[in-house]
Formats: structure tokens, C-alpha cells, sequence
């Protein structure tokens, strides 16, 4: 499918209009270090803008006339765009991560839940703790209600209850936030690795003959024997 491109006239025109697209009559100018100068023509704002070797920028479309700046546009937007990617690291993601358990979940899924937890809290993220009735399982919400409350009660020093535990339909749920200055668990050590050692490696071992061996008087005289005979035949 063909597409016409864009010709030079054809091109949208910027957010913020720059030099000669500024093309009302007049305009209200303000210099570079933010003072005043007053209201003048486009042209003449446009000339002192060449002659200080800045551009013309509108700052204020919608007043009467128009407010024009003299500044250095490119740096203008660099600026910009450095101050809105330093606001976006600053800013935190807070996420709610849910975990779910059974009201009768056996101590190695329980240990290995609550590390899942642990690092979610550690991470600055909030942690959601759901438990899920099945069948008759929903006769006895206090089960669920005791297993809530022994996973708060081993994370009180690196967890806040922010939502209490609630039921609703066949589920209850806690909300657990990250405790203000709590420490993150420590990361468990890695193995160690074997490292070669610095500089020429040591010369191989040569390899030691075999001991001698030992054989008794009577073999060496049946040896003896054995070659009287081999000489008589």
C-alpha cells in the first residue's frame, strides 16, 4: 500500500511553536534571564532572538498577545527530558504480590510461601495472603484464621497488617505492607569456586618405578631348578 510522506508543509506542527511558526502579529517578549522587554512584532522578536543566537520560543499562546522567551531551545528540551527520566527513577512502584494458601498446608509448602513473602516484603512490595475453602472446609474458617494469624505473627518484625483478615465468598485474605526500617533478609552465601592460582603451575609429579619384588630364598632356588632341568633336556 502506497503512503505519501510527508512534504516540509505537510509536517505537524510542534506542541510549543518555535521561531518562524510563531506567526501572530505581535508578541510580548521576555529576555533569557526572565526580564521583561515588552510587546513588539513577531519579526523584531524573531531578529533579536538571531542576533543573541537563541530562539524564540512561545511560552504562553493563549494571552493577548501572545508571551515569546529567548532561550536556547535544544537545551530547553534537554532539560526537560533529563528532569522527567530522574522524576521517573525517583518514583516508586509499590506492587501487590498474593500469595495462596490452603487451610491445611503442610509445613513444607508453608516454609516455602512464607520465604516468597519474605522476599516480596524486602523488595518494597506489598503482600497479599489468601486463603482458598474448598467443600466442606468452609465450616471451619478458624483454621484458616489461625494459619493467618501464625504468618503475621512471624513477620511482625518485617511486616504491618495494613488490611485486616476478611472473608469473602469462599476466600480469606490479609494485606501485609513492608515495616518502615525493616532490614531485608540476608541473601544466603554462595558457594565457594575453585580458583586457579596466580602464576606458573607447579612441574607433574613423575611417576615413581614400582618396588622391587620380594621373593623368598625357596622361589629363587625353585627358579634355579626349573633351569637345571630346562638344561639336561
Amino acid at each position: 500500500m502506497f503512503r505519501r510522506g510527508f512534504r516540509p508543509d505537510d509536517r505537524p506542527e510542534p506542541s510549543v511553536r518555535v521561531n518562524q511558526r510563531i506567526r501572530v502579529p505581535e508578541v510580548r517578549l521576555i529576555g533569557p534571564d526572565g526580564t521583561m522587554i515588552g510587546i513588539m512584532s513577531s519579526a523584531e522578536a524573531l531578529e533579536r532572538a538571531r542576533q543573541a543566537g537563541l530562539d524564540l520560543v512561545e511560552v504562553n499562546p493563549k494571552a493577548q498577545p501572545p508571551v515569546c522567551r529567548l532561550m536556547d531551545y535544544g537545551k530547553f528540551k534537554y532539560e526537560q527530558k533529563k528532569q522527567a527520566n530522574l522524576a521517573r527513577k525517583r518514583q516508586t512502584v509499590i506492587e501487590i504480590k498474593e500469595i495462596k494458601f490452603r487451610p491445611k498446608t503442610d509445613d513444607h509448602d508453608y516454609d516455602f510461601k512464607l520465604r516468597h513473602i519474605r522476599r516480596f516484603l524486602a523488595d518494597g512490595d506489598k503482600a497479599k495472603i489468601t486463603v482458598r475453602f474448598r467443600g466442606r472446609e468452609l465450616a471451619h474458617p478458624q483454621v484458616a484464621q489461625q494459619l493467618l494469624d501464625r504468618i503475621v505473627n512471624e513477620l511482625k518484625d518485617e511486616a504491618v497488617v495494613e488490611q485486616g483478615s476478611r472473608m469473602e465468598g469462599r476466600t480469606m485474605f490479609l494485606l501485609l505492607a513492608p515495616k518502615a526500617g525493616a532490614k531485608p533478609a540476608a541473601p544466603a552465601p554462595a558457594p565457594p569456586t575453585a580458583t586457579r592460582p596466580v602464576g606458573p603451575l607447579p612441574p607433574a609429579p613423575r611417576p615413581t618405578a614400582p618396588p622391587p619384588e620380594h621373593r623368598d630364598e625357596r622361589d629363587i632356588d625353585r627358579d634355579d631348578e626349573e633351569e637345571d632341568e630346562d638344561e639336561d633336556e
